[in-house]
């Protein structure tokens, strides 16, 4: 089945068949059947955002599902000083590994040619990044990167005005470009317990292995994003709204299925379904 919900066994069998019918259709790389962003020039930044999140299964296991989420910067309209809203992008998921996740990926990003990603620490995103797209613009999550400054900063520091003072003052050291500097100073400080040598110890590895994609002061100033929000959203309003039900627990290809119909629906290419409903 494709979820236990309030679905009837109808409904649930043809968004099986034609969420289903997706994947072969994608594998046949029919430009048709591929949605795209609209009015992409040529100097316009595309961003890509890769993520992962979890999903139950029939048989009680949580399995990963993977999701990109594609937007130009002519996508994001300013609300705020401190909040964005992106009003138009391409999602795409699998339930799997990524050699099946990344190669439906890549057929969307033929079209763009200035790309920025942004991601976590997750090596494999970072490993695909560098292997296939060399010349985008990299750029490590601001907001994990702080997260492991707060995580070393809670077991060295007890008192609470310290604490915050010091995760203030890296964090504006890092907005400045300044990411080999405070890893200069994390190795000079003396760990006040095993909780801060081990953090101390990660914190530095986490930024050496990064700091190329941590000049945010760079990024700031070309007026490009710092942080993964919009994947993580994503995550959210695409996948979970609809398959994280209460009750709710899905077979692989029932998941994939319904996926495929949310990825087509939120990227506002619905009308390719219908192609597809009447082709069959």
């Amino acid at each position: 089945m494709i979820g236990i919900d309030v679905c009837s066994p109808q409904i649930q069998r043809v968004c099986r068949y034609y969420g289903g019918a997706i994947d072969s259709i994608v594998e046949k790389n029919l430009e048709e059947f591929i949605p795209k962003l609209d009015k992409v020039d040529e100097d316009d930044k595309v961003y890509v955002m890769v993520d992962g999140s979890f999903l139950p299964t029939v048989n009680k296991e949580w399995k990963e599902i993977k999701l990109g989420r594609i937007f130009s910067d002519r996508n994001i309209i300013s609300i705020n000083s401190k909040r964005n809203e992106v009003m138009k992008s391409i999602y795409v998921s699998h339930m799997g590994g990524v050699k099946e996740f990344f190669p439906k990926l890549e057929r969307h990003l033929v079209y763009y040619r200035n790309k920025v990603i942004i991601a976590d620490g997750a090596s494999w995103i970072w490993n695909w990044a560098d292997d296939n797209y060399p010349g985008a613009i990299q750029i490590l999550d601001f907001y994990h990167a702080k997260e492991k400054l707060v995580l070393f900063a809670k077991y060295q520091f007890k008192e609470q005005d310290e604490r915050q003072e010091w995760i203030q003052s890296k964090t504006m050291e890092l907005k400045d470009n300044k990411v080999e500097q405070v890893i200069s100073e994390i190795k000079s400080t003396r760990s006040k317990n095993e909780h801060a040598k081990e953090a101390k110890e990660k914190l530095i590895s986490y930024y050496i292995e990064h700091a190329d994609r941590m000049m945010y002061k760079t990024y700031k100033d070309n007026d490009l994003l710092i942080g993964s929000g919009p994947i993580e959203s994503a995550h959210r309003n695409v996948l979970q709204q609809r398959m994280k039900l209460s009750g709710q627990k899905w077979s692989i290809n029932g998941a994939q299925a319904m996926a495929n119909l949310r990825c087509y629906q939120k990227s506002g290419a619905w009308n390719i379904i219908e192609k597809i409903i009447r082709a069959a």
